[in-house]
Order: structure tokens, then C-alpha cells, then sequence
């Protein structure tokens, strides 16, 4: 495998950490460390640097989707799941449902919930947008505050107001 580089993006929301090869991003997610530590150095690939700069533009609200090379890590399941993501459309939401129906599985719910949950690739492939069926926030694995924070960004970027 290729040799792997982190290159840290401080968000409003807290740091993400990228991390990708030479060739392509493989994962973004929040950190816990409180302040930066994998800054752009000489060595930072180009990509990560792409991808930088695309999360900066997403965070200003002048970016709805990304270009950067990016390359998803999972079962063939998973990856179908993730593209059906993909095609969420920037400011809306949809259900777990929702995605296994647009996957062809209408009966696989747990299984899309279980492959939305390993998105290495936070809000790229958009998971913060999948809530409960009955309208609530459901789990994020970078916290139902920052799912919320997501949306209600989105939202405001296309002037439409609150999610309430």
C-alpha cells in the first residue's frame, strides 16, 4: 500500500483529520485532539491539499459537492450504499429506508444503518444526511450535535432557513 498522509482541517465543528495516499483521500473524520497536529508540510500530496481547500469552501457555504480523488474502503454492500449517498442531494435528508430502496434491497434498513455508521469519508459522502424516518436525528459517529450542525449549514447555505 501506498505510503499514507495526514493533513489536519480545523472546522467550526471540530478537526478533521484527511489522511490519503499520493493518489487519493481514504479518510475523513473528526478527531478528538483539541488542537492541530498533521499540518501541510512539503511532502503533503496534492490531493489532501485539494481536499483541504474543497472542506474549506463546503464550511463557507460556497461548495455543494467535491471533486478531489477519494477512494471508498469496504465491501461491495457498503460501497453500494455509499453511492446511494452520494446522490443525496446537498441540504435535504432521507432515511435509512430510503437508501435500500434506491439499492435495489428494500428489506436491508439495519445493514445500510450498519454501512452508513463506517463512512471513512465524512460529509464527502454525506451520511449526516440520513435521519429516522420519523424526522429525528438518528446516530453519527461524529455526534448527533455535529449531524445537526451539518444539516442546519446546509440549509442556511441555500438560504431555505432552519430544518424546524
Amino acid at each position: 500500500m501506498s505510503k499514507l498522509h495526514k493533513l489536519d482541517y480545523q472546522s467550526p465543528i471540530g478537526i478533521l483529520e484527511i489522511i490519503g495516499t499520493e493518489e487519493a483521500v481514504v479518510s475523513i473524520l473528526f478527531s478528538e485532539n483539541d488542537e492541530i497536529e498533521n499540518v501541510r508540510g512539503d511532502d503533503t500530496p496534492k490531493v489532501l491539499e485539494l481536499c483541504y481547500l474543497q472542506l474549506d469552501e463546503y464550511f463557507k457555504g460556497e461548495r455543494r459537492e467535491f471533486s478531489f480523488p477519494y477512494q471508498m474502503e469496504g465491501t461491495d454492500f457498503q460501497k453500494s450504499v455509499w453511492n446511494a449517498l452520494k446522490e443525496m442531494p446537498y441540504g435535504e435528508t432521507g432515511s435509512y429506508k430510503d437508501i435500500a430502496v434506491s439499492i435495489g434491497n428494500e428489506k436491508a434498513i439495519r445493514a445500510v444503518g450498519s454501512a452508513n455508521g463506517k463512512n471513512k469519508l465524512s460529509i464527502v459522502i454525506p451520511c449526516h444526511r440520513i435521519i429516522g424516518t420519523n424526522g429525528k436525528l438518528t446516530g453519527y459517529a461524529g455526534g448527533v450535535w455535529r449531524k445537526e450542525w451539518l444539516l442546519e449549514h446546509e440549509k442556511r447555505s441555500m438560504g431555505t432557513g432552519s430544518l424546524a
